[in-house]
């Protein structure tokens, strides 16, 4: 099969086996997305080797464990943990000191034809749900899995730094949750994009007049402007979202977090069942964020086009079989 691989520092097409891999189900792969942690793993992120992504939706052609699954349409859990310790014997494999992550951590991902995983980790995709929204189901879970770390509800002032795809669904997220939002970014056609998906935002130019007016700030942007600006939006006492994940050392003046009392939390996977239900539910139309689909053959211009500017969703299209 073909696959997006990153071997010895250089990313491109290359011919790989069929990942089957034993007790684990086989997916043929229809719709990859391709997000910044796939940018950053490029440029060298976790010093990542293999196939890349981990934004997926496809059709079962495998699964000894599940064959009831076999020819549906599934999205999957991207962390496969140990299954002994008591994180993921709770359920939870998120955080097994010994999981592997799709496209990320130990485990080939899912830009390419195929891709293998536990069949505990595959959800239905309802036949409502288009591909098209549903390879949408792993970010729309990374931002509703904000709500597991900080609380959004009614009342709360929310500042979402950063204006691509992650950002606005950050943003529209909290602002389900009963938050009181403002996107921050700029690209004045990305905020448009999401003023159509009920989310308000401004450009960040005159962001200053903005300083310590906010309970919960964001940082969504994969920039380390966007960490600093944080901490200038955040009030005393108030909490700091971690989303980007940024290759590389950021210099913010860590000394705001100290004198503000600042709470700094992390936020990375989210439950994709939630997702699932939000998309089938049509509140939301994430395939308005698309702006190109391209052949995964052609995958590294994928790349080069999800990094240019103003560009939000970029997806790779698999070969029919």
């Amino acid at each position: 099969m073909r696959a997006l691989s990153r071997e010895n520092g250089v990313v491109g097409v290359v011919e790989r086996e069929i990942p089957r891999r034993p007790g684990e189900a086989l997916v043929r792969v229809r719709l990859s997305g391709v997000c910044n942690t796939d940018l950053e793993i490029a440029r060298g992120y976790a010093d990542f080797t293999g196939t890349l992504g981990h934004e997926f939706v496809g059709v079962v052609e495998e699964a000894a464990a599940a064959p009831e699954t076999v020819g549906r349409r599934v999205v999957g859990e991207i962390n496969v943990g140990c299954g002994a310790c008591a994180l993921c014997r709770g359920g939870d494999a998120r955080h097994c000191p010994s999981r592997t992550v799709l496209g990320i951590v130990g485990r080939d991902g899912a830009h390419a034809e195929y891709v293998a995983l536990p069949a505990t980790n595959l959800l239905v995709v309802p036949d409502s749900v288009a591909d098209e929204t549903a390879v949408f189901a792993e970010p729309l879970a990374a931002a509703l899995g904000m709500s597991e770390r900080v609380d959004f509800g009614r009342g709360r002032r929310v500042a979402v730094v950063g204006d691509g795809k992650l950002g606005i669904l950050c943003a529209w997220a909290a602002q389900n949750a009963g938050a009181d939002v403002l996107l921050l970014g700029r690209h004045a056609s990305k905020l448009e994009r999401a003023a159509r998906l009920g989310v308000r935002g401004e450009t960040s130019d005159d962001a200053g007049r903005l300083r310590r007016a906010f309970d919960v700030v964001v940082e969504a942007s994969g920039a380390e402007s966007g960490f600093a600006l944080a901490t200038t939006l955040a009030r005393p006492r108030g909490t700091i979202v971690l989303k980007s994940t940024f290759h590389g050392a950021p210099t913010w003046e860590a000394w705001k977090v100290v004198v503000d009392e600042l709470s700094v939390v992390g936020s990375r996977c989210g439950r994709l069942g939630p997702a699932l239900d939000v998309l089938a539910s049509g509140a939301l139309d994430v395939a308005s964020l698309i702006d190109d689909v391209v052949p995964l053959g052609d995958a590294p211009r994928a790349l080069a086009r999800a990094a240019e500017r103003g560009v939000l969703k970029v997806l790779l299209r698999a070969p029919a079989p």
